[in-house]
């Protein structure tokens, strides 16, 4: 707990000056307030009192009220203005931290998360925040000054008095204190069903056209509607305690102010009190009861910022299952030569082995190919290459290396990786081939498309290689993206590549084109292919066949088809099946 609120304070260090400023200006403001019922005070109980009127005085005070009214006027701008500008700033810190600590999280926790509550806690929970940073501090400092100037000021006119109002304060408190508990899991479930919300949003928009190919619309939308509800009867259900929050400590404000009307008249009857006493202690009890307000005003910012922190920790204080070793040196001059020595994983402790096992030598340049059955753990030995998930047993080397001791960054620099679903992102052709090497020239990036056939294409296109490619490259097709991903890792040029069924989604002409882009970017690489279409992988040098049991099988086509093993069974059938 110790550690969290060190880190919530450690965002004001970079803005301490305007923080400290922003104080200043508002105990100015807060110190103006606390003045004006002293100075009514004076005109009512001694100015007033003299005869003949010393109209001068009230002159004077007059112009000193309208110069204390300017100096509020600055103090209260500044706060307001430059108050909230901080806690932007400090927001943008805040979401800067955590989209940088989702970059650094592992696949395994994107795993087992959704989208729609990781977007969620990045945009409402951080949002809330904001007005906690800046109206906290403050709100606690006005209060404080108007609250103890108030006492401290009530108590010298009239003690008794000041006693009787002050006899409701630690009711309000702990009636405060009990229903801030209420309200703080109430705030939290509503985070909580908010990114529910968006995580429903996220899949129905991510797969509508599954959803208008199957006309499932309407049950897409009784979906929602449950989860819509459900924040409706989580926002009720916090409302139901802000209800009763609110209308107690109203309660509260106005039995105090009764109380001081009643105690005032029976006292000024007693002769234990004068009027105009009585006029600036009623005055001061609005500044008594102003600060009471905006600690209530507070603590539901505080309840709103707390939950939307406590979340913003609960992933900042996840670490990655995959980091750097302490002593992790940069992986250059790569060759490509990979081992994989008695390599086992498995996602968890709890989970059945995916891979047991596994020996695999592979030489600089090799073109290997990896076929078997879906669910034998193909795609998984291309992820264990550059750590997208750690080796439960065993270790992988490349150049004599345990990748395990090369930082992460250097090793994915080293690999380019093609897959059968392709990520474009939301852009120009340009900009997603230029995603391969960022500071890339657009020569490069031309090059780069020419040698994975696609420059014909894109020329064809409305605004050559600044048409846009619509969300996720929905304006072009499978073997026109494919390419694209192709000319990425042209531009990367990276000596080791994993193609992970990159042709299987294509029809055979695409197929054709993309086959001959992938055997122009394999050329002296070496190179991983996870193949599907086993007519893709005839050519291959070397072909390791896996089963349940590990690699069952090396060798060339042919080898393997006189074995009449496992990869002439699945060979037979696909040959039955075209």
């Amino acid at each position: 707990m110790k550690g969290r609120f060190r880190k919530f304070l450690s965002y004001y260090k970079p803005y301490k000056r305007l923080f400290f400023t922003d104080m200043f200006c508002a105990m100015i403001a807060a110190g103006i307030t606390l003045a004006f019922p002293m100075i009514t005070r004076y005109i009512t109980g001694v100015i007033l009192m003299k005869e003949p009127v010393d109209i001068s005085k009230i002159y004077q005070l007059g112009i000193f009220m309208v110069v204390l009214v300017i100096i509020e006027f600055f103090c209260n701008f500044y706060v307001t203005y430059q108050g909230h500008v901080m806690g932007t700033y400090m927001e943008r810190d805040i979401r800067n931290e955590l989209f940088e600590h989702y970059q650094k999280l592992s696949f395994s926790f994107y795993d087992e998360q959704k989208t729609g509550q990781l977007m969620s806690r990045i945009t409402n929970d951080i949002f809330s925040l904001t007005e906690l940073y800046h109206h906290g501090p403050e709100d606690i400092v006005i209060s404080l000054i108007k609250f103890i100037g108030a006492f401290i000021i009530l108590s010298t006119i009239h003690l008794r008095l000041t006693l009787i109002v002050f006899a409701f304060i630690p009711v309000m408190g702990g009636f405060a204190l009990y229903y801030n508990k209420k309200m703080k899991k109430a705030f939290k479930r509503n985070k909580q069903r908010i990114g529910d919300i968006n995580a429903r949003i996220e899949d129905n928009l991510s797969g509508i056209r599954v959803v208008k190919s199957f006309a499932n619309e309407d049950e897409e939308m009784d979906k929602f509607k449950v989860e819509n509800m459900n924040f409706v009867d989580s926002k009720r259900n916090s409302y139901l305690y802000m209800g009763k929050y609110h209308s107690g400590l109203g309660v509260f404000t106005s039995l105090i102010t009764v109380a001081v009307i009643f105690f005032g008249a029976l006292f000024i009857s007693q002769d234990y009190i004068t009027t105009p006493d009585l006029i600036a202690f009623i005055l001061y009890i609005t500044n008594l009861i102003e600060p009471v307000k905006k600690l209530i005003n507070f603590t539901e910012q505080f309840q709103e910022g707390a939950t939307g922190f406590e979340r913003f920790m609960e992933i900042l204080e996840i670490q990655p299952d995959i980091q750097d070793s302490p002593n992790a040196t940069e992986l250059t001059d790569v060759q490509g030569h990979i081992t994989f020595d008695h390599v086992g994983f498995r996602y968890n402790s709890k989970s059945d082995y995916v891979l047991k096992d596994i020996n695999l030598n592979v030489s600089p340049g090799d073109y290997i190919a990896l076929v078997g059955s879906s669910g034998v753990g193909k795609t998984t030995i291309c992820s264990l290459l550059p750590r997208f998930y750690e080796v439960t047993d065993g270790r992988i080397l490349i150049d004599g290396k345990d990748i395990k001791d090369v930082t992460l960054a250097s090793l994915r620099e080293n690999i380019g990786i093609v897959q059968q679903d392709v990520y474009l992102f939301a852009g120009t052709i340009m900009d997603n081939i230029r995603y391969g090497k960022f500071h890339a020239t657009d020569a490069e990036v031309i090059e780069a498309a020419k040698k994975a056939n696609a420059h014909d294409f894109i020329m064809e296109l409305p605004d050559g290689y600044d048409t846009d490619c619509g969300q996720r490259g929905v304006k072009l097709s499978g073997g026109q993206k494919q390419r694209l991903s192709i000319a990425r890792v042209f531009l990367k040029n990276p000596p080791i590549l994993i193609f992970d069924e990159a042709t299987s989604a294509l029809d055979n002409e695409s197929e054709h084109i993309v086959q001959q882009s992938l055997e122009s970017l394999a050329k002296n690489r070496t190179t991983f292919v996870i193949a599907h279409r086993l007519s893709t992988i005839k050519n291959a040098k070397r072909i390791c066949v896996l089963t349940e049991k590990g690699i069952e099988e090396e060798g060339n086509h042919e080898e393997l088809l006189e074995l009449n093993g496992q990869y002439a069974h699945l060979y037979n059938m696909q040959f039955r099946e075209e």
